[in-house]
C-alpha cells in the first residue's frame, strides 16, 4: 500500500463510477495503487469531492488493476458529510491526502486512541466509544499481540469514558493495569497517564495472602448455578435438590467449615446424603467462599471503573467457573436497575466453548448466551477475545456487532468470520493472514469506516509476558 500523500498512478483508460451514490467501481489504475482499505478522494468533473474506501481489488492484464469500494462522504467547507454522498458517470480517483482520512475520525465522534492507520501513519485510529452499547467480538492467533492490543483499548476505555468495566482475566494480563510503563510515564503521554491514575481499578485474586482476595458467597448463587456447584440434577437428585432449595433455613449462615457437620446432625436422609456429596467434592477446601468477608459481587455494585478478576491462580479447576457464574448472576439478577457495564472476557472459549459439557461450564455458557442475546437493552455489553471464532458458541457470536482481527492464518477462521460479519469486507479480512503482530483490522459499528491498523503503546505494564527461551552463555561449552 503506498503512501497517503501518493496520487494514484492511471492509465490512460481509468475511471471511476457510481451509479447509486453509496458504492463506486474504479478500473485500470497502476497494481500497487490501490489495495484493501486504502481511503480515496474521488474528483467529479464539476469540483465537487467525495471520500471514498477501496474494499475489493481484482488484477487486470498489463498490470492494471480494477476493483470498487464504498462512498464515505461528500467533503464541504463544514467537513464530511456522510448523507451527502451522490452518484457521478465519472470522475478522477486519487489517494486521500491524511487530512481527509482524518475526518472520516473526527466526524464520527471517535476518540478512542487505538494506534495508527496502515499506510497513513500520520492519521490517529480511532473508535467510537459510545458504540461498545453492543457486543464485540476480538480474536487473533496466538502471537499476534491479542491480549496486549485488547490492553491498549481497556486503558483507552478507562481515559475516555466513565463505562465501569469487569474483566475476567485467566492469565493475568491485566492486573498491572494500575501501573504506568515507561512508555506511560513519558510527557507527551501524561495528560492519558494522570486520567488513568485517577480512575478507581480493583485487582482481586485468590485468596492466599492476596490483600483483595476473590471470593463468592455460595448462598448468593442462583438455585441452578448451586445445583451446578454441587453437580446435582433436579429430578435424578431430587431429594438432596429439595435439600438444597431449603439449604439456607437448614444450616443457618454458618462458616463453610460449620456446614458438614450441621447437615450430619440432620434427622433428614437427605441432608446427610448432600454432606456427604459436599464432602466428597471436596468444596469446603476451596479457597473461594466469602463467608464473613466482602465477595466479588459486593465490589461490582460499588461499580469500580474496572474490576479485574484474576482466575489463573485457584488450586481447584472448577473455582474460576464458580467467580464467573457468581459475577454473571449477579449481573442479570440486578439487570433492570440498567447500570451500564462492560463485561470483558479474555481467552473466552474457557468461559463460553461449544464444546464444554460439564455442569458449571454449561451454566456460565447459557448465562453468557442470555446476556448476548437480552442484556444489550439493560446495559450489559460483552467484550470477548479468543483465538478462533470456532471456540465461541455460535448463539453468542452470531450477536456481535463490532468485530477486532488480529493475525489469523487459518482460511477457515477467515471463511467463518466473513460469514458471520457480513459488514467486514471479505477482502480486507484476508488481509490479517499477513499482519505483522500488533497490526489489527477493525469493522462494525464501533469503527466508521473498516480500519486497518497498527496499534500504539500501552501506558501500562502487561501482566502476563511470554516465558523466553533460554540461550546459552557466549563461549560457554556444552556439557
Amino acid at each position: 500500500m503506498k503512501s497517503s500523500q501518493v496520487e494514484l498512478p492511471a492509465a490512460d483508460t481509468s475511471y471511476a463510477l457510481s451509479l447509486d451514490g453509496r458504492r463506486f467501481t474504479f478500473g485500470a489504475v497502476m497494481s500497487g495503487a490501490a489495495d484493501h482499505g486504502q481511503f480515496v478522494t474521488l474528483l467529479s468533473p464539476d469540483g465537487r469531492r467525495q471520500l471514498g474506501q477501496v474494499d475489493t481489488v481484482t488484477a487486470e492484464p498489463g498490470g492494471t488493476v480494477s476493483g470498487e469500494g464504498a462512498l464515505l462522504g461528500a467533503i464541504g467547507e463544514s467537513g464530511l458529510d456522510a448523507r451527502g454522498t451522490f452518484p457521478f458517470g465519472s470522475a478522477e480517483i486519487v489517494t486521500a491526502e491524511p487530512s481527509m482520512i482524518e475526518l472520516v475520525y473526527a466526524t464520527a465522534g471517535a476518540t478512542l486512541n487505538v494506534g495508527s492507520v496502515l499506510g497513513a501513519d500520520a492519521v490517529t485510529a480511532r473508535l467510537i466509544p459510545q458504540r461498545f452499547n453492543r457486543h464485540t467480538f476480538w480474536c487473533g492467533q496466538s502471537g499476534s499481540g491479542k491480549s496486549y492490543a485488547l490492553g491498549v483499548l481497556i486503558e483507552q476505555l478507562l481515559v475516555r469514558t466513565r463505562l465501569p468495566m469487569v474483566i475476567f482475566d485467566p492469565n493475568a494480563d491485566f492486573v498491572r493495569l494500575g501501573e504506568l510503563s515507561a512508555h506511560g510515564e513519558e510527557a507527551e503521554s501524561a495528560e492519558e497517564a494522570a486520567l488513568l491514575q485517577s480512575r478507581d481499578i480493583r485487582v482481586l485474586r485468590p485468596a492466599g495472602d492476596s490483600a483483595d482476595p476473590l471470593l463468592v458467597r455460595f448462598t448468593e448463587l442462583s438455585m441452578p448455578s448451586k445445583a451446578a456447584v454441587l453437580r446435582l440434577d433436579p429430578l435424578a437428585d431430587r431429594a438432596e435438590y429439595n435439600e438444597l432449595l431449603h439449604f439456607e433455613r437448614t444450616i443457618g449462615s454458618r462458616s463453610p467449615e460449620e456446614i458438614i457437620p450441621r447437615l450430619l446432625r440432620s434427622e433428614s436422609p437427605a441432608a446427610r446424603t448432600l454432606a456427604a456429596r459436599i464432602d466428597n467434592l471436596r468444596l469446603i477446601d476451596w479457597e473461594l467462599w466469602a463467608g464473613d468477608r466482602p465477595a466479588v459481587t459486593d465490589i461490582i455494585r460499588e461499580r469500580p471503573d474496572a474490576t479485574v478478576l484474576d482466575l489463573g491462580g485457584f488450586n481447584h479447576p472448577d473455582e474460576y467457573l464458580v467467580v464467573a457464574l457468581a459475577v454473571l448472576d449477579e449481573l442479570w439478577a440486578r439487570r433492570e436497575e440498567r447500570r451500564p457495564i462492560l463485561i470483558v472476557i479474555d481467552e473466552a472459549h474457557n468461559l463460553c466453548s461449544p464444546e464444554n459439557d460439564g455442569p458449571l461450564e454449561v451454566a456460565v455458557r447459557e448465562r453468557i448466551t442470555q446476556i448476548a442475546a437480552e442484556g444489550r437493552k439493560f446495559g450489559l455489553w460483552l467484550l470477548l477475545s479468543t483465538q478462533r471464532p470456532s471456540k465461541v458458541a455460535s448463539g453468542i457470536l452470531s450477536q456481535c456487532d463490532n468485530v477486532a482481527v488480529m493475525r489469523m492464518s487459518s482460511p477457515a477462521d477467515l471463511t467463518e468470520l466473513a460469514v458471520r460479519f457480513g459488514f467486514a469486507p471479505a477482502a480486507m479480512l484476508a488481509r490479517t493472514t499477513g499482519f505483522r503482530q500488533g497490526e489489527a483490522f477493525f469493522a462494525g459499528g464501533f469503527v466508521p469506516a473498516p480500519t486497518l491498523a497498527s496499534m500504539r503503546t500501552r501506558l501500562t505494564v502487561e501482566g502476563g509476558v511470554d516465558v523466553r527461551v533460554p540461550l546459552r552463555a557466549e563461549g560457554a561449552r556444552p556439557r
